[in-house]
């Protein structure tokens, strides 16, 4: 005899058919609060839900339930497909376990007789191995496996304080997933540099340009902090002045703050103070513009950004030249090319390179059409080659070029020199752009075993153009007095000055 199922029962049954639904009906989590509640989704959720992409990256700000919704969705997934895969990277081994025991609990409190059903045949620490074949992975690295589904979390935390476990996720984890199936990078911002500023600033400019994407380019995804109803809080704070400007700045873009939006933000920035912005962004272009842990001249070059200090600065051919140079031997060679007016330090052009002679960067340097006054080179430049028992110094004046060799002094007391120029000097957007981003990602080492950053440099790619910029800050006192081209009219320059930051 053939079983005739009630209307509830074919409720319940057409129920299950659609995804949307068991994400709002069937899952529980434990929320801020510390309460377990039924899992529904909210407007952030509901956004990324309803426009996901294959492969997806979502710049936001903080506690809006992206990673919650990435948990369930492939926890869903998983039950209701057979021999699907789904792997969840963590940053750190105590995050990947806190995402587990967030899919474990909604596993667990599934209704009795669903999980009856769909029942985990292999429950472990890190992985459920359900019995329709489908499986749920969590780990810091997940390298060997093929997934249709990936999330990784936090993804610029990894790449800004373990690139070497970013390079393993890009080459190794992204590489497990074919193309057509999910990805969902999600972070806070850290900074302009590492992979994940890389994908977000490519998928920003294609969502700009309205390119269309294929299966293995990623959409992006932005969620700012005032789109979220629960920041928000009664009291009242003075504004100051900065506060002032803030909020008038983003009217001009079109956001609209109410007074109880203000109030929470204030309140939360008495507490992250230059860290707010990057925790809790407006747009996407502020969520790099902001305070980082381990960064040198972070707050340097925010300040220059605001000041409009980095634009366009056109060279003056009434100035003499003068470069600042970081003297490379296997490694990269960098020179910053710097005009002087009064207070100000024009840096109008910077090059590096590597593999190449002292004799080719000084030729590539004469056949611009610069008056050039002082060449300033690291007071290494003085030690001897055993190769020709010659200086550098000595190499170069064959060449027609008289080095003048900065002060010795210790990489953070250089470090300290640059900082104070910084408030002088003007960049060139474009022409300096390379070093530019150099200056914004030098930074401190990690310290992986004691989870601190050290007191001194990590020498990567940013360590030249940096190393260069000290050269210049330390040899300064060589061009406090150096003498201007005779007929030179500040007023031409000044004209053009307010171009900057076009």
């Amino acid at each position: 005899m053939t079983y005739k199922f009630n209307e509830r029962e074919l409720a319940a049954i057409e129920n299950l058919k659609n995804p949307k639904w068991r994400l709002n009906n069937l899952y529980w989590i434990v929320n801020k609060q510390g309460q377990k509640v039924k899992f529904q989704l909210n407007w952030a959720q509901e956004y990324l839900y309803s426009n996901v992409w294959y492969c997806n990256v979502i710049l936001k700000a903080r506690q809006l339930g992206i990673s919650t919704l990435i948990c369930m969705l492939f926890l869903d997934r998983c039950l209701f497909n057979d021999n699907l895969s789904a792997g969840i990277i963590a940053h750190t081994l105590e995050d990947a376990q806190q995402i587990f025991r967030r899919v474990k609990f909604a596993y667990d409190n599934l209704p009795t007789q669903l999980r009856e059903i769909k029942t985990a045949e292999n429950d472990t620490t890190n992985m459920l191995k359900f019995a329709n074949g489908s499986s749920l992975r969590v780990g810091t690295s997940l390298r060997s496996s093929t997934f249709q589904y990936l999330h990784i979390s936090e993804f610029g935390k990894i790449c800004a304080k373990y690139p070497d476990k970013a390079q393993e996720i890009i080459t190794g984890s992204l590489n497990t997933v074919e193309a057509g199936q999910y990805i969902f990078i999600e972070s806070t911002a850290e900074g302009r540099d590492g992979y994940f500023y890389d994908i977000c600033k490519r998928a920003e400019q294609q969502q700009k340009n309205k390119d269309k994407l294929s299966k293995l380019d990623f959409k992006f995804f932005f969620f700012p902090w005032y789109k979220e109803p629960s920041y928000r809080i009664g009291n009242s704070f003075p504004i100051t002045n900065e506060m002032r400007a803030y909020i008038e700045h983003l009217q001009s873009i079109g956001v609209q703050l109410d007074d109880e939006q203000i109030a929470w933000y204030i309140a939360k920035q008495n507490i992250q103070k230059d860290d707010m912005r990057r925790e809790y962004p407006s747009t996407p272009e502020e969520s790099w513009e902001v305070s980082n842990e381990g960064l040198y001249y972070c707050r340097q070059m925010n300040e220059a950004r605001a000041a409009k200090r980095i634009g366009k600065v056109p060279y003056d051919d009434m100035l003499p030249v003068h470069t600042a140079w970081d003297l490379g031997y296997n490694d990269a060679m960098s020179i910053w090319f710097v005009q002087i007016h009064k207070l100000e330090i024009r840096l109008i052009e910077y090059l590096e390179g590597s593999g190449e002679s002292l004799q080719h960067w000084i030729q590539v340097c004469k056949s611009k059409p610069y008056s050039y006054g002082k060449w300033i080179a690291p007071h290494d430049i003085m030690v001897h080659e055993l190769s020709s028992g010659q200086t550098r110094q000595q190499t170069a004046r064959g060449f027609g070029v008289s080095f003048f060799p900065s002060k010795k002094v210790e990489i953070i007391p250089g470090i300290d020199a640059c900082r104070n120029m910084f408030a002088r000097c003007w960049f060139d957007e474009v022409k300096c752009a390379t070093g530019l981003k150099a200056l914004d990602n030098y930074k401190k080492e990690w310290d992986e075993r004691h989870s601190c950053w050290v007191s001194k440099p990590l020498h990567n790619w940013a360590s030249h153009g940096a190393d260069a910029f000290r050269t210049l800050a330390t040899g300064l006192h060589y061009l406090s007095d150096a003498p201007t081209i005779s007929g030179h009219n500040p007023a031409q320059w000044m004209s053009t000055k307010y171009q900057v930051g076009r």
